[in-house]
């Protein structure tokens, strides 16, 4: 079978050794715990993941899940908010599936023992920005992920049919004639090489937050997915929509920590240095806004002002709703000397979801045969060009699931030759570290909230230049491994930004301030494009 010099590494195969399995679910989040136990219905799942089981940005999503399970709710609002939050880049028949396949999973989540916070005996819901309705569930007051992926991983845990790979990193998909049949890791403990073989893959490996000096995601969310699945021949679409979450605490000496969205839909609010509420001189919806005009308003305002953070004001409401609702918050804000019952929490905006992502279908399935992706490294059209608020959680659930009932032929074992790389190792000493922060500068100075062709053009020569080194032998760790696949995305992310002239949703560009009717559709792109 002809190989596609499209990896990482060069190795012979046949020296590695091999697993083989029914469904290989590369990721630990959501949606690829989702697919894992879907799969173990119908056969033997490996789950895999880069780090422990836990680690993954929907152990950190605090606000919750969107559904429209409340008395005064309907999937047709739901929908409604969804597609008017997407500025018409939203697939209508994605988001219906969502919205109604997605009150069927959260209630298979009640019934596996995630205990949504309840009031009374009855699920409390919020609300988040650009929501009609209170319809967000939470748990532990402010860790709903937490609590979700703990149930999940019980789950898989009990399931006979379920294999775990912890710190395993998937290094490049096996493929070949259009077809993906597993995939090439790292056991990152020993250092040592295993291949995977399956009959479907399914590709649930998170974000790519770690490509911006300023991001609410862990340190695992560096991109991998989307540029394995591009390497494999899978196309990309959207890449230029990366939403910034409006509100990350800003402190110096601390994390970027997320303070929730849903603190804004309780009845906080944002305020300048003055102590003057200003989100109602940019959007009549004020701090419920799309999160797009959420943060593209702080920047505005920081920009006029010249101050580093504006402030989230909790001081006006119910100290024991606070206390219930917010706990780790509470508590975070605490360890860094900020009782947020008596001060304002310093904010800024900071990278937070990718929006698009590797193409698929309803079904999960991408235009690689056997080869399905969920969760935020998948496009699935829901988001369209700004998600709303907790409807993230929801994709994953929802097509991760999908994703793991497919039923894909099999088409037998991959060739045991030899692995190639694409272009030749250079022999330039290179500095990770040295690359990773510039990276992250270009990216948050270049591809952050505002864009302007000139940066964008700036961006893809820099990363062109930086890619060039990127095979050299020291490269050949989980370090160098993240490294290039950051540059790849970046690059991607970069040039459908530049080919996208207009300003839609969370993609502004300042020398196309306006909306055009011609770009009310996706971008896309392949590795045919890149050449």
């Amino acid at each position: 079978m002809p190989m596609q010099e499209r990896f990482l590494v060069d190795v012979d195969l046949s020296t590695v050794p091999l697993f083989r399995t029914r469904c290989l679910v590369i990721g630990s989040g959501i949606a690829g715990l989702s697919a894992a136990l879907a799969a173990a219905a119908k056969g033997s799942v490996i789950l895999a993941c880069k780090s422990e089981l836990g680690e993954s940005n929907t152990t950190y999503a605090q606000g919750g899940i969107a559904a429209a399970l409340a008395d005064d709710d309907t999937v047709d609002l739901h929908i409604e908010d969804t597609l008017r939050s997407g500025c018409g880049l939203c697939d209508a028949e994605a988001v219906r599936l969502m919205a109604v396949e997605g009150r069927e999973r959260c209630g298979e989540l009640i019934a596996m023992g995630v205990d949504f916070d309840r009031v009374d005996g009855r699920i409390s819901f919020t609300r988040e920005g650009a929501h009609s309705r209170r319809r967000i569930l939470h748990a532990d007051g402010d860790a709903t992920g937490r609590a979700i992926s703990r149930t999940l991983i019980g789950a898989t845990g009990h399931n006979p049919n379920i294999h775990v790979l912890e710190n395993h990193f998937a290094i490049d998909l096996l493929h070949g004639d259009g077809v993906c049949r597993g995939a090439l890791f790292l056991d990152t403990r020993y250092g040592r090489y295993i291949r995977v073989e399956a009959v479907f893959t399914v590709v649930a490996s998170g974000g790519l937050g770690q490509v911006f000096r300023e991001t609410t995601n862990p340190a695992v969310a560096t991109a991998d997915g989307y540029a394995m699945c591009f390497r494999a021949g899978a196309r990309m679409r959207d890449m230029e929509y990366i939403q910034f979450h409006p509100t990350t605490l800003y402190l110096a000496g601390a994390p970027r920590f997320l303070i929730s969205e849903a603190a804004r839909g309780e009845g906080a609010l944002l305020i300048n240095q003055a102590g003057e509420r200003f989100m109602q001189r940019y959007s009549d919806e004020g701090e419920l806004s799309p999160r797009d005009v959420v943060s593209q308003s702080i920047f505005r305002e920081l920009a006029a002002s010249g101050d580093t953070c504006v402030y989230l004001d909790l001081r006006h409401l119910d100290p024991e709703l606070v206390a219930r609702r917010f706990p780790t918050i509470m508590s975070v804000c605490a360890e860094y000397g900020i009782n947020i019952l008596e001060a304002p929490i310093p904010v800024r905006p900071a990278a937070h979801y990718m929006m698009g992502g590797v193409a698929t279908d309803v079904n999960a399935a991408t235009g690689v045969e056997n080869l399905y992706a969920a969760g935020e490294a998948a496009f699935t059209g829901v988001h369209g060009a700004n998600r709303l608020a907790s409807n993230s959680l929801l994709e994953g659930l929802v097509f991760g699931h999908r994703a793991g009932l497919a039923e894909p032929a099999d088409r037998g074992a991959f060739a045991p030759g030899r692995l190639r790389k694409r272009l030749p190792a250079h022999g330039a000493k290179l500095d990770i570290d040295d690359i990773s922060r510039s990276l992250k500068s270009l990216a948050w100075r270049n591809l952050g909230a505002f864009r302007d062709e000139p940066s964008l053009v700036e961006t893809i020569e820099t990363l062109k230049a930086w890619s060039r080194y990127v095979l050299a032998e020291e490269f050949h760790m989980r370090p160098g491994f993240e490294i290039q696949n950051m540059l790849t995305v970046a690059r991607l992310m970069t040039e459908a930004a530049l080919l996208r002239t207009e300003s839609r949703g969370a993609h502004q560009r300042t020398d196309y301030p306006e909306t055009s009717p011609a770009w009310a559709r996706h971008s896309s792109l392949a590795i045919s494009d890149m050449e």
